[in-house]
């Protein structure tokens, strides 16, 4: 066990006991800890509501996917059980809004839109029937109704059912103090397959008679708006954007919906409605993208190129990704006063079989049929000579993610209050313990003392807040983390800076706690390799290498008072197999050269924003 003071100069400590002070999860009904628990959850599922997961052989409802997150299992639509390691704390259905409940309908003979011609087709699509080129025209058919191409097929009575159905599954399964639950949704406005989806997640029981879809407009800000007037008639609700990766550079363009300038009004109303976004998920990871931050080794994780549901059209990456958009805040902050950008860090899976898929070594990936072996390659080739049976989507899907919130009990008031005061961190699937704290006033006997998180609290400001630079003094960051008990060791913390300088905004990867004993090249900013390794006959990790928990006291060398600038935490775990890899050693099989063959586990905190 190493131990030892962090330091200024990058030094850490790492140990395994005892855990940060204020840190450890409390008993249900112990009562509310002012220090904050770490709670897990993921606030992004899709149950057989939702058109697409029906449509890919989905028959779980909601309360079969809150049964699953309290640790029951599951039958797949493949006919096996999942069943997660550990319960989850916090839990919401999110069904897409537009033709929720729909196709359940269709395939309802006691339903007057079962008698509809799509409803034949619908039934061709759910019972396997059609496969390749017809399976996927029957497919588009079905989706140009949830596009508002079509809307003779849509029946609001079916649709405020299973609206009704979603809210009455939420407080059902509602245990304030062990289990929390949320009322929520998906809207999925996405012009020309440019995805601006955002979750929309209630903050208690009241929600309005339907939910607002891509069907009344494409356009968030139009979403924004019919939150604000549900507000005023007490119905309080949070809108989490999600695959900004697949936008196209829309999601965090900079400019309106309509193309006009961006206003403070804007930033007001977008923050008002949006504190938090979904960094990583099944379909990739919206931190950054090697062309945007090319001098970060670690940017090359799990990039999704393509808009959502527009097959491989191409993405672009400028507006497309947060770190970018955290830059272009700090330039809108320095040129109009203004910043729609600062937001916090959640992660969530976007699962469509109602169970949340996080583990790489039983990754079922995120929907129905077909899932398991699309790592494993064919007995003989296709016509056109592809080896293996997935699209060129399946295979680059992640097991990935989860939401880590700070609350002082585990309650929907509680919760819902982590997301607003941007509280939060996202991770890639392990439950990775993660604090982070900025302040002015931080002493160098802080690690050492067992009241550490009371003092970062008196002294400074969680993850998610904001330090004013008071004259020429050097703020010092606080950073633990602790792997996920049933996980592999961690690596290295680094603190990712970005800041405005002469009208120019830049970034730089520090870091700032290596595993190990090892130190930080002060030259290069950089942790020496701790040599951990990865068997990939059989997946097996070093065990002498990385540790249980990290943590460190750090100032920026680089600091300058007059700089606007953020910062924000990156934790890396040893490296392990790819789920893909796990498929192949399962099977005897070499892993898909065209994969990466190993990963690294990693959880974000939310931003701290410094302003001179």
């Amino acid at each position: 066990m190493a131990a030892g003071c962090g330091g200024d100069d990058g030094s850490a400590t790492g140990v395994t006991e005892p855990a940060a002070p204020g840190s450890e999860p409390t008993t249900p009904g112990a009562g509310p800890n002012p220090l904050r628990n770490a709670y897990f959850g993921d606030l992004h599922t899709h149950t057989r509501l939702s058109y697409d997961a029906f449509l890919n052989g989905t028959r779980a409802g909601p309360d079969d996917a809150y049964r699953y997150a309290q640790g029951e299992p599951l039958t797949h639509p493949a006919g096996f059980d999942v069943q997660l390691d550990a319960p989850l704390d916090f839990f919401a259905v999110t069904d897409h809004a537009s033709f929720l409940g729909m196709l359940p309908a269709m395939l309802d003979p006691e339903q007057e839109v079962s008698r509809h011609p799509d409803a034949a087709v619908a039934r061709q699509i759910a019972s396997g029937e059609l496969t390749g080129a017809d399976r996927a025209r029957a497919y588009a058919g079905i989706r140009a109704h949830t596009l508002g191409d079509r809307d003779d097929l849509i029946d609001m009575d079916v649709v405020r059912s299973a609206w009704q159905e979603t809210i009455a599954a939420a407080e059902r399964h509602y245990q304030p103090g062990s289990f929390t639950t949320f009322i929520g949704y998906e809207f999925t406005g996405s012009p020309e397959n440019q995805n601006l989806h955002r979750n929309v997640i209630f903050r208690g029981s009241a929600a309005p008679d339907v939910p607002f879809s891509r069907l009344d407009s494409f356009n968030p800000e139009e979403l924004w708006a019919w939150m604000d007037r549900n507000r005023e008639a007490g119905m309080e609700a949070l809108a989490i954007p999600h695959n900004s990766n697949g936008s196209n550079g829309l999601m965090f363009r900079l400019a309106t919906y309509a193309g006009e300038p961006l206003d403070a009004a804007y930033a007001d109303t977008r923050m008002r409605n949006e504190p938090v976004v979904e960094i990583t998920q099944t379909k990739g990871t919206s931190d950054t993208h090697p062309a945007l931050s090319p001098n970060d080794e670690w940017a090359d994780f799990e990039i999704w190129s393509y808009r959502i549901g527009g097959g491989t059209t191409p993405s672009q990456p400028s507006g497309s990704y947060v770190r970018e958009a955290y830059l272009n805040g700090l330039l809108l902050e320095e040129e109009q006063g203004i910043n729609p950008f600062r937001f916090g860090l959640v992660g969530a899976t976007d699962n469509h079989a109602a169970a949340s898929a996080l583990n790489e070594s039983d990754f079922f990936t995120a929907g129905g049929l077909p899932q398991r072996g699309i790592a494993i390659p064919l007995d003989q080739p296709r016509q056109d000579g592809s080896r293996y049976s997935a699209s060129a989507l399946g295979p680059i899907r992640g097991a990935s993610g989860l939401t880590g919130a700070w609350a002082e009990e585990n309650t929907r008031d509680a919760i819902f209050d982590a997301f607003r005061r941007k509280e939060t961190f996202a991770t890639t699937g392990p439950r990775m313990r993660l604090r982070f704290f900025g302040g002015y006033d931080y002493a160098d006997d802080l690690l050492d003392d067992r009241d550490m998180v009371a003092r970062a609290y008196d002294g400074g400001v969680p993850m998610g807040g904001d330090l004013v630079a008071p004259g020429s003094r050097v703020p010092r960051f606080l950073v633990w983390a602790s792997q996920d008990p049933a996980g592999t060791p961690l690596a290295r913390v680094q603190i990712i800076k970005g800041w405005v300088d002469g009208g120019e905004a830049h970034e730089r990867v520090y870091d700032v706690a290596c595993s190990d004993g090892l130190s930080v090249d002060p030259a290069t900013q950089r942790c020496p390799d701790n040599g951990a390794t990865v068997n990939l006959d059989d997946c097996g990790v070093s065990s002498d290498a990385g540790d249980a928990e990290l943590r460190t006291l750090w100032s920026d060398p680089d600091f300058d008072p007059e700089q606007r600038a953020f910062y924000y935490v990156r934790v890396l775990e040893n490296p392990s197999c790819r789920w893909s890899t796990w498929e192949a050693v399962r099977a005897g099989v070499e892993p898909r050269p065209d994969l990466p063959a190993t990963i690294q586990e990693r959880a974000w905190s939310s931003p701290i924003w410094i302003t001179p």
